[in-house]
């Protein structure tokens, strides 16, 4: 039997030999590449922390020891030690998640899937250890290298330091190949001997008494002091860690099980925060990630293992790749343009851009906030930045966009990736907030486009605003087939028409259909199926869905009832915003939102997770054809229909505010 299978969970691991666990890390490297192969998913970090990983669970009892890991993306190993072996439908609607998940075990003690936050996390469960006595239990967080680029992580450690005989491990997982690894005996000497209670005190009453000592006292503690330091910084580089008051131990080759479980064990006897400074290789064990020289196989989609072929066509261009094309043109045309991003200059489409304007694109770290406001200072400074970002990492930044950023009337645009539902990623990763929390910023403006063509438009509409924010936003998904508009009313494109009579010359319908970018598809289908059964619907795209365009409520007055279709919260999204601008204009119409719910969705694909919420077009039509019928029934107004030819269009006879009101009465 492999030994995997004879590894049910965490204990099973402690009585495995050297050569077993060695034997154990290769399997689980084999199960990696063949499992994530079929699903997609992230398969270069864990393919780095795999004998780490068994270190930990060796060292450490799960789960009453709380191991914590940021981000959650290197915890499949994890799940393996953890008892969970079925990666059949890894990241698919009802299988494991790609992150830690409390629903799936009692291991996974954070479903963090956003960086630098888990040595927070970590100093509240070790503060919570110490206020109510639980000696036994200890803390250990995981953070890779790249999730210390965020200001959280640093806020984090400079609590943590403060407390210096709280109990908390920190491991940083290291995998910038730069780093050249110290082993051997001298190493491993020092850092025993500098995480032993002896030393601790030795070190403590050499100060007393050289303090105390006449004249020399002072200056020999600081010589000593300085000579140790020198020391140590020439087999490791622990002097900023050990600055804060961190004891540092290593760097440890990551991919050595005793010295990762030494390093662990030593952390886990002293009696205060220790950092464990872990080297290791992403992609390790597998040539095509190790020659991957962009990201080392970070994510993969379905692929063959021996060839990384693609098991599924890709499916058309994505938004993501239309949005870097048009940048390097724009970058050509005008050179106060630039770019930001927060550690995913790849991901978000600026390689390209970067590699024709290397002095014109920065890439931060995983750090929205400074993103934001270094942004609000090159617009002051005379340029025109672009900030590329997920959707669900804005958030992050919201405060500096708000108070930095639009107080201060910067021209600044902010492209938002991965807007809308996300799918695979899980809950975090859904883009579903930034049009409800964007509403209440003075100011700004959000283009929400439904195809290629307007995603190109509407950037350069962004960069031609100059004394405030705007916001582009896109989903994770393959750009479709344009859309054309038949018409327009003020800035809204009109998409299909409700009765004889265009809507761009006066005419209305039965129902006034608000599509808010990739939605337009998914309402025009909606519509068709309205029009079979005898109702008639404008369909309109708003272009830039904050502010309301001024147009839509008299639009509006010519129809019985108004539907908005949007992947967002219904929560204070567009739908809500109609909604208020109607009552504001004095339109009492019933308005229909069909959006995302106030929830967190679990990982499924896109397509499932829209049809598990209702967003396909027969659950839409369906519901609005049986709220006219409620309307209907509740104010006995008769309701004509006129059939058309080719796609029907079906229009009501509208029946003027003041005469519904006098029939009411």
């Amino acid at each position: 039997m492999p030994l995997l299978e004879r590894v049910g969970g965490p204990r099973d691991l402690k009585a495995l030999t050297e050569g077993q666990l060695a034997e154990l890390a290769a399997e689980i490297r084999q199960f990696l590449i063949n499992a994530v192969a079929r699903t997609g998913g992230h398969l270069g970090p864990n393919l780095g922390v795999v004998e780490l990983s068994i270190a930990l669970h060796r060292v450490f009892d799960s789960p009453v020891d709380r191991i914590l890991w940021d981000t959650g993306h290197q915890s499949y190993v994890h799940k393996l030690l953890t008892g969970r072996k079925d990666f059949s439908k890894l990241r698919g609607k009802g299988g494991l998640s790609g992150y830690p998940s409390r629903a799936e075990s009692e291991h996974d003690i954070i479903e963090n899937s956003h960086a630098s936050t888990v040595l927070g996390w970590a100093d509240g469960l070790a503060k919570a250890n110490e206020v109510l006595r639980r000696t036994d239990r200890h803390v250990v967080a995981v953070i890779g290298d790249g999730a210390l680029t965020g200001g959280m992580a640093w806020e984090a450690l400079n609590n943590i330091a403060a407390a210096r005989d709280r109990p908390l491990t920190i491991v940083v997982n290291d995998n910038e190949r730069s780093y050249a690894p110290t082993i051997g005996g001298l190493a491993n000497h020092l850092a025993t001997l500098r995480t032993t209670d002896g030393y601790e005190r030795f070190l403590a009453w050499g100060k007393d008494v050289l303090q105390r000592t006449p004249v020399v006292g002072q200056p020999l503690y600081e010589s000593l002091h300085g000579a140790k330091k020198g020391f140590k910084d020439a087999f490791a580089p622990q002097g900023m860690f050990e600055d804060l008051g961190l004891k540092y131990v290593g760097p440890i080759d990551g991919h050595d099980i005793a010295a990762v479980e030494s390093a662990l064990r030593r952390a886990r006897r002293f009696h205060g925060p220790v950092l464990v400074h872990c080297l290791t290789e992403k992609g390790r064990g597998y040539r095509p990630a190790l020659e991957d020289e962009a990201d080392r196989f970070h994510t993969v989609g379905a692929m063959d293992p021996l060839t990384c072929a693609p098991l599924a066509p890709s499916g058309g261009r994505s938004w993501t790749s239309v949005f870097g094309e048009e940048m390097v043109r724009i970058g050509a045309e005008r050179p106060d343009v630039v770019a930001l991003t927060a550690a995913m200059l790849d991901p978000v489409g600026l390689t390209e851009f970067a590699q024709a304007y290397p002095r014109r694109v920065w890439d931060v770290g995983i750090a929205e906030q400074h993103a934001a406001v270094s942004a609000a200072g090159l617009a002051t400074g005379g340029l025109h930045p672009v900030f590329a970002v997920y959707a669900t990492f804005l958030n992050r930044a919201f405060d500096q966009l708000l108070m930095d950023v639009a107080l201060h009337k910067c021209g600044v645009t902010f492209v938002l990736d991965r807007a809308g539902v996300t799918g695979t990623d899980g809950p975090s990763h859904n883009g579903m907030w930034d049009m409800s929390v964007l509403q209440v910023v003075p100011g700004l403006r959000v283009a929400a486009p439904r195809d290629a063509d307007q995603l190109r438009a509407q950037l350069r509409e962004a960069l031609d605003v100059a004394d405030a924010p705007t916001v582009i936003r896109f989903p994770k998904e393959s750009v479709g087939e344009p859309i054309p508009a038949l018409g327009r009313v003020g800035g809204m494109d009109v998409l299909r028409h409700g009765g004889p009579e265009p809507a761009d010359q006066g005419g209305g319908g039965d129902v006034l259909l608000v599509v808010a970018g990739v939605m337009a598809q998914v309402g025009l289908v909606a519509a068709e199926l309205l029009a079979e059964r005898g109702i008639g619907c404008t369909v309109v795209d708003p272009r830039w869905v904050k502010p309301v365009d001024p147009a839509l409520p008299g639009l509006a007055a010519r129809h019985r009832a108004v539907a908005v279709i949007e992947d967002n919260s219904r929560t204070g999204g567009v739908g809500a915003a109609v909604a208020q601008a109607l009552r504001d204009a004095e339109v009492d119409l019933p308005v229909r939102t069909f959006g995302i719910p106030e929830a967190f969705l679990a990982h499924a694909k896109r397509g499932e997770v829209l049809a598990d919420i209702g967003l396909t077009p027969a659950e839409i039509a369906g519901r609005i054809g049986a709220a006219l019928a409620r309307i209907d029934a509740s104010a006995a107004v008769p309701v004509t229909t006129a059939p058309g030819a080719g796609r029907r269009a079906a229009t009501a006879r509208p029946v003027p505010p003041a005469a519904r009101k006098e029939k009411d009465a």
